[in-house]
């Protein structure tokens, strides 16, 4: 070995003294840095609940559809005069109303058999009430008359006759002296019929008379 060198040993011996205190000194100045929780991401806000959806309204009924509504509610409680009115008014607010269609004809059609019954029970104003309507409304365009069991011809037939009878009775009681019976039947020639004119020349002549007999004093 030469002078002046150091054997390999105590060249590591030399290392490791003069390493030791640079190490305490990195172990004293040398802090890991403190380990944080794992942070997680907020919660995400409820969805706002959506306000309850507003009642769907009805549909709007027609001015025609009430009409027609009212019509049948009188047809089944037997009004085939008020009926055949409230449908032909449907009609004129609807033209072609499917359901004037469908039922005018059985109301006319029932109309005029109430007239018919009227008059087998002796009820003539009746009788000549139903009847003229049936005539009013059989020409209505709603009416399909081609299938009727009677004919406008045969209505107004029946009417001609109630009328001619009832003339032929108050003038019979007219010149008996029964003036007011004969008033009465004329005026119900003209509750059916107030164009009669027979009917109402002879009111009129009637009535004066009784009014004159009215200021004659008793006994007279």
């Amino acid at each position: 070995m030469r002078r002046g060198a150091l054997s390999l040993p105590c060249l590591f011996l030399a290392l490791s003294v003069t390493a030791a205190p640079g190490c305490a000194w990195l172990s004293r100045t040398f802090h890991p840095a403190p380990t944080t929780a794992p942070t997680t991401a907020p919660s995400p806000a409820p969805a706002p609940v959506p306000a309850p959806a507003a009642p769907a309204k009805p549909p709007e009924i027609s001015v025609a559809d009430k009409l027609f509504a009212g019509g049948m509610k009188a047809l089944a409680e037997g009004g085939q005069e008020l009926a055949l009115e409230l449908f032909s008014e449907a009609w004129k607010e609807a033209p072609g109303h499917a359901g004037v269609a469908r039922e005018f004809d059985g109301a006319l059609i029932a109309l005029k058999k109430s007239g018919d019954a009227a008059y087998d029970q002796g009820k003539w104003e009746s009788a000549g009430k139903r009847w003229m309507e049936t005539l009013r409304f059989i020409t209505h365009p709603a009416a399909n008359a081609r299938g009727y069991p009677f004919t406008r011809g045969e209505v107004k037939a029946k009417v001609d006759r109630l009328s001619a009878s009832l003339m032929e009775k108050a003038l019979t009681e007219y010149r008996r002296g029964g003036v007011e019976s004969a008033i009465a039947d004329w005026k119900t020639i003209l509750s059916y019929d107030p164009s009669h004119e027979e009917a109402a020349q002879s009111l009129r002549t009637a009535l004066k008379q009784l009014e004159s007999l009215k200021k004659m004093p008793p006994g007279k």
